[in-house]
């Protein structure tokens, strides 16, 4: 038997911890692209990795305080403007029509009482991090899937007629620990008990005991990992519930691996189980700002990136030989361009190359308005096949990077940089 544990309304749960003014009203987690890396001036920018990994993602954080003033409020020709979107909403806000993505100042507009609170990912990714510390002691077998989610197998550990009262003791022995509602979802299979987690919350426990029965009538769109491209396409053929899905087996094989692999996560006979967390396959970063029409400031702006690139690759001692870029421009268009490399990876040969791609795609007289960078394909040093032209000068441009690393651990990630950044 499967759980799925889900902190109901996390960011904002994770606020009302700190904060218990914040319970019983509407409260809005708000965030918006980190612009402050940036900043000439330092700002002492630390990353917290150690609990990523799936979709968890790194967060760069620094110690400024953070108030709805100075995070969400720009003065643009005098005037004062409202930037930012709602990251999660607490269900007093849902009732009032706040969604997810929803432009602030449009959530303020629908519900003038809402409070907004700054987003502070290092808060969430500690509380993250000490909950799964709380479950891992409790469950042998236990998969983190997201920053606010995980897989439990009880497979051999608890009985089936023990299952219910098991996770009310760890739904209840969070709240008492963490002050932080959860929801939990109970099948024989692990799709199912995610898809019964939607039916527990808030800060319930719903068990599926016959799968049949409960997927008849759940509308397609509800189950995970049905996007919309797989709505339309079952919605062509009048498909609309989990349960028609059920009956069309052969359709759904028809469709190769992916719908073959769908279709039995649907009926819960997939056997599939926990997964422990992967390797990281690759490293990036992305940010969203005003157009800027100024090429050069765009370079700058990917040199800065880099740095946060190469910190991170370094801190896990990756040799990345896949670059990747992509630069989005106002009115849709988009330019994107990958490099391969067979170096010894360090800061001045990757911010070279990064420069070179740059000029390849960049568009003058439009403004960018997004930037992409990411680095995969890691590959065993030993093993590799390196450039022997300029393996000695990577070898020092490499200890050079470990040095700089060695400062930006100790002192933030902009104590160094280099000149192409400023």
């Amino acid at each position: 038997m499967f759980l799925h544990i889900d902190i109901d309304s996390f960011f904002v749960s994770a606020e009302r911890s700190l904060d218990p003014s914040l319970k019983n009203i509407p409260v809005a987690v708000g965030g918006r692209s980190n612009l402050e890396i940036f900043e000439r001036n330092r700002n002492h920018t630390r990353l917290m990795d150690e609990n990523s990994g799936a979709f968890v993602t790194p967060v760069f954080y620094n110690d400024k305080e953070k108030t709805f003033r100075s995070f969400f409020i720009d003065i643009i020709d005098g005037r004062e403007k409202v930037r930012g979107i709602v990251t999660t909403s607490s269900y007093e806000a849902r009732a009032c029509g706040i969604k997810t993505g929803m432009p602030i100042a449009h959530a303020l507009r629908l519900c003038p009482d809402l409070v907004v609170v700054p987003s502070h990912y290092l808060l969430y990714h500690q509380l993250s991090r000490d909950i799964y510390r709380f479950l891992q002691v409790r469950i042998p077998q236990l998969e983190q899937y997201s920053i606010d989610e995980f897989f439990a197998d009880l497979s051999g550990w608890i009985g089936e007629d023990e299952i219910d009262s098991f996770a009310s003791e760890i739904k209840d022995g969070i709240y008492r620990k963490f002050d932080i509602p959860v929801s939990i979802g109970i099948a024989r299979a692990k799709w199912i008990a995610k898809l019964a987690t939607s039916y527990a919350k808030p800060s319930g426990i719903y068990h599926v005991k016959d799968i049949d029965t409960f997927i008849e009538k759940i509308p397609v769109e509800k189950f995970p990992g049905i996007g919309r491209g797989f709505q339309k396409r079952l919605k062509a053929r009048y498909i609309n519930t989990l349960g028609e899905v059920r009956r069309r087996k052969a359709l759904f094989y028809s469709w190769k691996k992916p719908g073959i692999q769908l279709y039995h996560r649907i009926c819960g006979d997939d056997h599939e189980g926990i997964v422990e967390k992967p390797a990281r396959k690759s490293i990036g970063i992305s940010r969203t700002f005003d157009p800027i029409r100024e090429s050069e400031e765009v370079r700058r702006r990917i040199m800065v990136m880099a740095r946060h690139i190469v910190y991170m690759a370094m801190k896990r001692d990756f040799n990345p030989t896949l670059f990747y870029l992509k630069v989005n421009y106002d009115y849709g268009i988009r330019a994107k361009i990958t490099h391969r490399s067979q170096r010894l990876f360090n800061e001045k040969e990757y911010k070279e190359a990064l420069s070179g791609m740059y000029d390849e795609i960049r568009k003058e007289g439009l403004g960018a308005i997004k930037l992409t960078l990411s680095v995969s394909h890691f590959a065993d040093r030993k093993r590799m096949t390196l450039s022997l032209l300029e393996y000695e000068e990577d070898r020092r441009e490499h200890r050079l990077s470990s040095g700089v690393q060695k400062l930006r651990e100790k002192f933030g990630l902009d104590i160094v940089k280099t000149g192409s950044e400023m």
